[in-house]
């Protein structure tokens, strides 16, 4: 009896634990970003095949301020992963991102702290990652041209993939102001501005949003057939991608939680029957076709899935862990 009452008090106490933390820079080292494609095919797979816990978002509002999201998820191999993801639009008159997050992974036996590291680095480039990702899949072999719509953080982590996935021949980059698509455009070698959206749009293989747009920033009479279109803009009760579009092409999405009401699902897919997309980890799995012609539209819509988090995550701490890089906290 004196055992077991000393073993559970004993119990009670965790002492001190070692959690390695790592900045938003060394996060930015530690992910390859081809790595990271094929680590989020890979993602998407598992989801598909019921092979990830990802349980809904819980969302805390900040009235006239901002809301704050939790978004866990877990599969076999791969820690517990909870990103806190606060999203803030007055942060942009301030100078900082409107999203900030931190991602927390823990030990899937025992429960016990192992990392917190940056988050607002992965959301950006998670979220670009998986748009890219449906170009790499979806875009005709032959896409030549390429267009960004926005300027903001979503738009260059789009410009450091796209080349990944084809050997565009042009990549395009659109913005309200024509001098933030300058700016942008200067930072990534062979990437042009242009001025002109409507033409943009009209003669590219390819065209991905990525504004923070209330209203359809494209027409779906400027799409031409064989185009794919990706959309990771989230402003409801609008958004960037027009409804017309979406209703006469091939949709695609991350999860059929995109149909659900906002902020887990997309304003743009609301009312339409989640029968109509098709899952990017279904259409990898061989489950659900992909493109079927040269002249199929095809359109990405995404809204975010803990899944990328996780599997982003873990490329950043495995080699973080690799290189020796963060600083060790006792908890």
């Amino acid at each position: 009896m004196t055992t077991a009452l000393s073993i559970s008090r004993s119990a009670q106490a965790k002492g001190d634990t070692p959690v390695l933390f790592l900045s938003e820079a060394e996060v930015k080292t530690c992910i390859d970003l081809r790595q990271l494609l094929e680590a989020l095919a890979g993602g998407f797979k598992a989801l598909a095949g019921g092979k990830v816990v990802n349980p809904a978002r819980p969302q805390l509002d900040i009235p006239d301020a901002g809301y704050s999201l939790a978004m866990p998820a877990w599969m076999a191999g791969m820690h517990l992963t909870v990103k806190i993801v606060n999203v803030f639009e007055g942060n942009i008159a301030r100078a900082i991102p409107s999203h900030l997050a931190t991602i927390h992974l823990f030990d899937p036996e025992t429960g016990m702290p192992v990392c917190v590291m940056d988050g607002t680095y992965i959301t950006a480039v998670r979220t670009s990652g998986s748009a890219v990702l449906s170009v790499r899949e979806l875009a005709r072999r032959d896409a030549k041209v390429a267009t960004v719509v926005g300027a903001g953080v979503q738009a260059g982590q789009h410009l450091n993939l796209l080349p990944l996935v084809r050997d565009f021949a042009e990549i395009r980059v659109v913005s309200k102001e024509f001098s933030d698509a300058q700016a942008l455009a200067a930072q990534h070698p062979g990437v042009v501005a242009v001025s002109d959206l409507e033409a943009a749009a009209r003669s590219s293989d390819v065209v991905c949003l990525a504004t923070h747009s209330y209203a359809p920033v494209i027409s779906a009479d400027w799409v031409r057939p064989g185009t794919h279109v990706s959309s990771v803009g989230v402003a409801p009760p609008g958004g960037e991608l027009p409804v017309d579009l979406i209703r006469q092409a091939s949709l695609f999405v991350e999860t059929s939680e995109a149909f659900a009401p906002t902020p887990v699902g997309s304003c743009e897919l609301a009312g339409l029957d989640p029968q109509t997309g098709t899952e990017l980890g279904e259409m990898l799995l061989g489950l659900r076709p992909g493109r079927a012609s040269a002249d199929q539209i095809t359109v990405y819509k995404a809204m975010g899935v803990a899944m990328e988090d996780m599997v982003a995550a873990d490329l950043a701490y495995r080699e973080a862990v690799r290189r020796g890089l963060g600083r060790a906290v006792a908890l």
